[in-house]
């Protein structure tokens, strides 16, 4: 797999956003694994079609971090996380073959909730943690 980050991979749909980030909706599964909040979306897999990545989207908080500057810092340590590890998505055996009418990720958001700013490393290891669990559920 290749290790790229592309325009197809971001999650840029007002609409999708909007449904993501919608108090109550039950469309939208959650968990927490430190130092991310994970929301995701799940469509079933069409039968023939090969899995698509789904697309993610990366969210900092002002209030916690108030200079752009350690938000665009915490953003780049994540993504680049995440461009490294998200073979760990597709590796698995039930994502090429689901059972019948199970629901792939479509859309995933990642919350940074850390209170100070993290080393990669820690990141890294967060990450690697958070895309199996996604698949799994």
């Amino acid at each position: 797999m290749q290790q790229t980050f592309t325009k197809s991979e971001r999650l840029c749909s007002k609409k999708i956003l909007g449904e993501l980030f919608k108090k109550g909706s039950a469309s939208v599964q959650t968990f927490y694994l430190f130092p991310f909040r994970v929301l995701y979306l799940s469509a079933p897999a069409p039968p023939d079609a090969p899995p698509p990545l789904p697309a993610i989207v990366i969210t900092v908080p002002k209030r916690g971090f108030k200079r752009a500057v350690d938000r665009n810092l915490i953003r780049r340590r994540v993504r680049e996380a995440y461009r490294l590890n998200k073979a760990l998505l597709s590796s698995r055996a039930d994502w090429f073959s689901p059972a019948p009418g199970q629901a792939r990720p479509t859309a995933i958001a990642f919350l940074y909730t850390a209170k100070q700013i993290i080393s990669f490393e820690e990141i890294e290891k967060g990450m690697k943690l958070v895309l199996p669990k996604v698949v799994s559920r």
